[in-house]
């Protein structure tokens, strides 16, 4: 099993964890606004999206900036293949996004979400599915990032 191990964290606790849920939310947000899109047509729903996206960019980029100082740092993660599966997830995640992002900005809001800008926030969220499984098995199965509890002191 991996340990805590020294990691990105602020005053024990580990960053990475801390900032994955933002570009999670806005992902699947997107695409809820994406399935709002199709089902009324309301530009709305297009521009949020859009935001969305690129909101989930940013804070993806210092989400990865932590994991990926863990995954360095940290000898007994890399030996982990999942860790790996998670990596590359995410990565695949993020650049898909990120061409789901410039097609929004080339093509309009409204004009490109369907069918692509829907059909790659679909693929998106299914890849944060199965990368986010596999970011519970590396904390839940193999304790990366866990916080070693000190032995109680004796009064």
């Amino acid at each position: 099993m991996a340990s805590g191990g020294p990691g990105a964290r602020i005053g024990g606790h580990p960053i990475h964890p801390m900032l994955v849920p933002f570009p999670i939310a806005f992902l699947m947000g997107a695409f809820a606004c994406d399935l709002a899109f199709w089902g009324t047509r309301t530009p709305f729903w297009a521009t949020a999206a859009l935001w969305l996206i690129a909101a989930a960019l940013v804070m993806g980029a210092l989400a990865a900036l932590a994991g990926l100082y863990d995954f360095l740092s940290q000898e007994a993660i890399r030996t982990i293949p999942d860790a790996w599966y998670h990596l590359y997830g995410n990565v695949f995640a993020m650049v898909l996004s990120l061409v789901n992002l410039v097609l929004r900005e080339v093509q309009g809001p409204a004009n490109a979400v369907l069918p692509w800008g829907l059909t790659l926030s679909l693929i998106v969220v299914l890849t944060l599915f199965y990368t986010g499984w596999l970011g519970g098995e590396l904390v839940f199965r193999h304790q990366c990032g866990m916080i070693e509890e000190e032995p109680a002191k004796k009064k």
